[in-house]
């Protein structure tokens, strides 16, 4: 008579095992699937910065503009108005600008109000600039902002022209 094959302690353990555990299929599509979310995440986010970043674009270039001007520096203005030296009327503009509002001193942006602010697409409008150095009266000018692109292909922004001071509480 032969005897029955004793079971081995280590195929017992692997049979045990895999009555326990889930199937390994549900661990991949539960991966699959995190690592999907995690590059959805990374992906609006990086498109939300970059949105988000266009408003620090218009805010820093309208500075260097008002700083351009307070310095009396015409060249500086006219290379940060998109296509102002074409324009004679525009050149005349910057150059009053720079001459009548020439101030010794760091500028302060007061208040930037821009009609195209969070624009999703092309848009154009008029900043609303007030800025100062300190020890002088606030001065408000009017920016003619254009945005150009689209929130997946990216936005630009380009500066067209600045107005000459309007009163303290005028719109643009």
């Amino acid at each position: 008579m032969q005897r029955p094959a004793r079971a081995n302690p280590h195929q017992q353990a692997r049979d045990r095992q895999a009555r326990e555990s889930p199937p390994r299929h549900l661990f991949s599509k539960r991966g699959v699937l995190i690592a999907v979310c995690v590059l959805l995440f990374v992906a609006i986010s990086v498109e939300l910065a970059r949105f988000l970043s266009v408003e620090n674009v218009e805010h820093n270039d309208a500075e260097l503009l008002i700083q351009a001007q307070a310095r009396g520096d015409v060249n500086g203005m006219l290379k940060l108005l998109h296509g102002c030296r074409e324009r004679p009327a525009c050149v005349a503009n910057v150059q009053a600008n720079a001459s009548r509002l020439r101030r010794p001193g760091a500028v302060k942006i007061l208040s930037l109000k821009s009609r195209t602010a969070y624009s999703l697409g092309a848009s154009s409008g008029k900043t609303r600039l007030a800025w100062t150095v300190i020890g002088r009266l606030p001065v408000v000018q009017c920016i003619e902002v254009r945005r150009t692109g689209n929130l997946l292909a990216g936005v630009s922004v380009s500066l067209r022209s600045l107005s000459p001071p309007i009163p303290n509480e005028a719109d643009c």
